[in-house]
C-alpha cells in the first residue's frame, strides 16, 4: 500500500528476519511493485529494523 501524502509504503512478509531473509523478500516485493529488477532495489537504512528505507534505481 502506498501513501502518496508522505511517499510510504507499507509492506507485509511472511519471512523471518534470519540471515537477510526478510530484507530480501522486502527487495522482491518492491521490484514486484515498481516492475524493477531486484539489483535496482537497495536498501539505505534499516538493515535491522523494521522500518527501512530503500533507493530504487
Amino acid at each position: 500500500m502506498v501513501d502518496e501524502c508522505t511517499k510510504e509504503i507499507s509492506v507485509s512478509i511472511n519471512e523471518l528476519p534470519i540471515k537477510g531473509r526478510a530484507n530480501r523478500a522486502v527487495i522482491k516485493m518492491i521490484s514486484g511493485y515498481f516492475h524493477v529488477k531486484p539489483t535496482n532495489v537497495k536498501i539505505i537504512r534499516g538493515l535491522s529494523s523494521r522500518t527501512k528505507v530503500v533507493e530504487i534505481s
